[in-house]
């Protein structure tokens, strides 16, 4: 039970993220061009549970941003790809202003601003997969790339159009990688199945601005590469409606239908049904994948580089 609670609240934790890390910086600004430094930096942290500022060096809040993202029993290799990804994403988060605005700091430590932290749970394990990638951090083209990631793939990583619904034009770097069955994972992630009455969907919907009146079918409307579900249709007493995939995941409870990567999808006699596999948008470094590669003995610069195409890890500063 106790694993199972884990997997739970590290999807609620991917969720908050993923409404920080929706864009990845690979731009023409600037602002985060990757420089060499002559010393670590020293970061100011809002700490949002009490109002403070706090001053510390960067690899000692990425220990703690690692422990708020990760198991506490994890390989080492998988926290030190994990880390990569922390460093990266706060070199550029600060190198774009960070949450000066807000609160006069470089972070803060709430999921939904910044990223997960949690300093309580840094173990020794932890702190050597931090240590062990000191200064390093992932780019394409010489800037900083703000990676995504999240729980499980169900086997295949998407781009982030198809795993996103990204507006954007499509990040060189990104890439659907077909992986080998995960032993690790747990059967929680690997096959999941839920089901709404159609009472249920119509509340969860108007909360997302779909008022389409009493939900007379929900249909699939197109699947993207990875057989995700990109677009969909949501039938009523008062009309119909499109979503994306994402946007009718997030709106019905991203912790129950847990992907778009879905086996059944089907409504009938008032109850929607699905049944897929995997946890998260499936962009990017996938978790339990991770800790499997680690498990065979990759090194964390090759685990990262499994999930994304063309990125360099590169150390700026000792």
């Amino acid at each position: 039970m106790a694993r199972k609670n884990q997997v739970v609240v590290l999807g609620l934790v991917l969720v908050a993220i993923a409404s920080v890390v929706m864009l990845i910086s690979w731009s023409g600004d600037d602002s985060n061009i990757v420089r060499e430094l002559e010393e670590e930096p020293t970061l100011t942290v809002y700490v949002n549970e009490t109002g403070e500022i706090k001053q510390m060096k960067l690899e000692e809040y990425l220990m703690g941003v690692v422990a708020g993202e990760m198991f506490p029993d994890w390989p080492v290799n998988a926290y030190a790809a994990q880390a990569i990804f922390a460093r990266s994403f706060t070199m550029d988060f600060v190198s774009q202003g960070g949450v000066k605005d807000k609160y006069g700091a470089d972070v803060s430590t709430s999921i939904e601003e910044t990223q997960a932290y949690n300093p309580a749970a840094i173990t020794a394990e932890i702190r050597r997969g931090v240590e062990m990638t000191r200064g390093q951090v992932m780019t394409y083209d010489n800037r900083y790339v703000r990676g995504w990631f999240h729980a499980y793939s169900g086997g295949i990583t998407a781009r982030a159009k198809e795993g996103l619904d990204y507006q954007e034009e499509e990040p060189p770097f990104t890439k659907s990688v077909r992986l080998p069955e995960n032993e690790y994972a747990p059967e929680e992630v690997k096959a999941w199945e839920v089901e709404y009455s159609a009472g249920e969907l119509r509340n969860l919907l108007a909360q997302r601005g779909v008022n389409v009146g009493e939900i007379t079918g929900v249909e699939i409307l197109e699947r993207g590469p990875t057989e995700r579900i990109t677009r969909l249709m949501v039938k009523g007493s008062q009309g119909e409606q499109e979503m994306t995939g994402p946007e009718f995941r997030l709106a019905v409870d991203s912790t129950k239908m847990k992907s778009t990567l879905v086996r059944e999808f089907s409504f009938q006699d008032g109850v929607l049904r699905i049944s897929g596999t995997g946890y998260g948008h499936g962009v990017g470094l996938s978790q339990w994948d991770a800790f499997m590669l680690a498990k065979e003995g990759k090194s964390p610069e090759e685990i990262v580089q499994t999930f994304f195409e063309g990125v360099t890890i590169r150390k700026i500063y000792e």
